[in-house]
């Protein structure tokens, strides 16, 4: 009985020890027992570099008025994981800023800070835009995920629209997909071995709240006539530029994005498209999106699929979570501090009040994966993580005596038995 005791307690403070070193730690690159297949970061290790790029002679919408549009050069800040070279030790951490605007957190991951990249093969290049607000770390458990599966991720801060430099919401709108296109061009002229091992040419989309309003557009959906015009919005009429069947729109539209996963987007809850301007969205799409999601509004979300009939395209719902469903990383220790102290609003910018954030985390990572390795890698065998029973609580499991599917199982490819509950899957094809 003494030794059982002995053993509880140290269990638990072994647990307790664990416990305070992750709070302090802010792990991002946590991957739990029940997740699924393809969230377990892959064979490569992994590198990260905080890279600058400035857009010259950009609207500033901030400052603009009804007599003057004056320009700047647009400066954003990037922080791109890449496959690092043979020999790299694994492990490094990151200095963020909370929701808050000031508070500044740790974060650990894999990444190994400037370490040198890999050399001798190129890797496609996935862009990563945050929400409004939100910062370039926001979904950097997605970045170093991928990255260690063979791309080369690119995550933005926004200007105007982080959580430090939080502005007119106009800006956001007219300079959202213009930035992802802009940091795709950066990372296609970069040089150095960075630039030597990243193929811009074959690119995929991830985007976030906001940053899946951007994608939207950068995919071919054009903006309504009256979302150019809201006295809230961008100012002058600037967003004519995205309208849709405008020659300025369709010149955005870029042939080097192969695929695009837009999550939680904002703008057809706000009248950002109509149905025609939704047809003009022309790549594949994974939508994913918290089934009450009162923000972006689940049912505009659910009306974006119905509408994107120029694509092919895939919708992931979370049931019964809000806004914060797949995207932001697990709420750091300081965020619940200052929960604690009566300021709950960094804490909930993270957070889901029924989803745990890392298991929401893991499935995304997992269904991110298979969705740009099939339309990015070419890689035709991922296909069968999307032939899903829509429900997956109707999901069969079926196995003989020696645990081996039998012909009878239907439960979500790449899931354990039990952990896809509280998720739906969708599909529809193009002209559907």
């Amino acid at each position: 009985m003494k030794t059982a005791i002995s053993l509880a307690v140290g269990t638990c403070m072994s647990l307790a020890t664990f416990a305070a070193t992750t709070a302090n730690a802010n792990p991002i690159d946590v991957v739990r027992p029940d997740a699924p297949e393809l969230a377990v970061y892959g064979a490569r290790v992994i590198g990260v570099q905080t890279l600058e790029f400035v857009n010259p002679g950009q609207i500033d919408i901030v400052n603009t008025t009804e007599d003057n549009a004056p320009t700047y050069d647009r400066a954003l800040t990037v922080e791109v994981w890449y496959p690092a070279a043979a020999g790299t030790e694994a492990g490094g951490s990151y200095t963020a800023i909370l929701r808050d605007g000031k508070t500044e957190v740790p974060l650990t991951g894999q990444a190994a800070r400037d370490a040198a990249p890999a050399s001798g093969e190129t890797y496609p290049l996935i862009i990563i835009s945050h929400g409004y607000p939100g910062n370039r770390y926001l979904m950097s458990h997605l970045g170093e995920n991928l990255a260690s599966k063979g791309y080369v991720v690119a995550s933005i801060d926004h200007a105007d629209s982080t959580y430090s430099d939080q502005a007119a919401f106009g800006s956001t709108l007219l300079n959202r997909p213009l930035d992802q296109r802009f940091v795709i061009d950066q990372m296609e002229a970069l040089d150095g071995p960075l630039g030597a091992i990243t193929d811009a040419s074959t690119t995929g989309v991830i985007g976030y709240s906001m940053g899946g309003y951007g994608a939207l557009i950068y995919g071919g959906a054009g903006v309504t006539q009256a979302s150019t015009e809201y006295v809230w919005g961008t100012p002058n009429g600037l967003l004519e530029r995205h309208l849709a069947g405008s020659e300025t729109h369709e010149a955005l539209v870029d042939d080097r994005v192969k695929a695009m996963i837009a999550i939680g987007p904002w703008g057809k809850n706000a009248g950002f498209w109509d149905a025609q301007g939704m047809s003009g969205f022309r790549k594949p799409l994974l939508l994913v999106a918290g089934g009450v999601d009162d923000v972006s509004v689940y049912a505009a979300m659910r009306t974006i699929f119905e509408e994107a009939t120029g694509t092919d395209r895939h919708l992931l719902t979370f049931e019964h979570a809000n806004h914060n469903a797949a995207a932001p990383m697990p709420a750091p220790a300081a965020a619940y501090a200052l929960a604690a102290e009566g300021d709950s609003g960094p804490f909930e910018h993270y957070a889901d009040a029924v989803w745990d954030n890392t298991r929401m985390n893991n499935i995304t990572q997992h269904f991110a994966t298979a969705f740009m390795d099939m339309h990015i890698k070419g890689d035709t065998d991922k296909a069968a993580y999307f032939d899903l029973v829509t429900k997956a609580g109707d999901g069969v499991v079926a196995v003989d005596d020696a645990g081996k599917e039998t012909a009878d199982h239907s439960y979500w490819k790449g899931f354990a038995p039990r952990t896809a509950a509280g998720l739906t899957f969708e599909s529809k094809a193009k002209g559907e």
